[in-house]
């Protein structure tokens, strides 16, 4: 399978999102336009195969600190387990080091295990929690060092 991974829009992660199953409800259009477009700077990636999109990563600025907010993410169910998302997270790790960011960060809910693994595999370190109501939901805060 020959993925392209490519800028993209807020519109092409909209039409993803539904495919995903861990994700119940899209942020609205506007919700994703208010947190790039009033950060320094945003990253929009897109997983196509062919021309039909399968997969996103969306990042921007959150913290004047040197790092650089991995905010959401996700492939396709029938995409997944072909290297998708470590393709999005490698492109992004390297446009965020050529941006001058010295740390990459993310965040997951305790529930999505695969995506605490795929954090850990990938090198990212554990740097905090934030508590929440239940243990399932309790996020887990992962940075990775560029």
């Amino acid at each position: 399978m020959k993925i392209q991974i490519r800028e993209g829009t807020i519109d092409e992660v909209l039409s993803v999102y539904q495919s995903i199953p861990e994700f119940q409800n899209a942020p609205a259009k506007k919700a994703y336009e208010q947190r790039l477009f009033h950060s320094n700077r945003y990253l929009i990636l897109i997983a196509c195969n062919y021309t039909q999109p399968v997969g996103f990563k969306v990042g921007y600025e959150k913290d004047a600190d040197g790092s650089f907010y991995s905010w959401m993410g996700g492939v396709a169910n029938e995409y997944r387990r072909h290297g998708v998302a470590g393709q999005l997270m490698d492109v992004m790790i390297q446009w965020a080091k050529d941006q001058g960011y010295t740390t990459l960060r993310f965040k997951t809910r305790n529930c999505f295990k695969p995506m605490l693994i795929f954090g850990i595999k990938r090198g990212f370190d554990i740097y905090g929690i934030e508590p929440r109501e239940t243990l399932e939901d309790y996020r887990i805060l992962l940075e990775k060092r560029l």
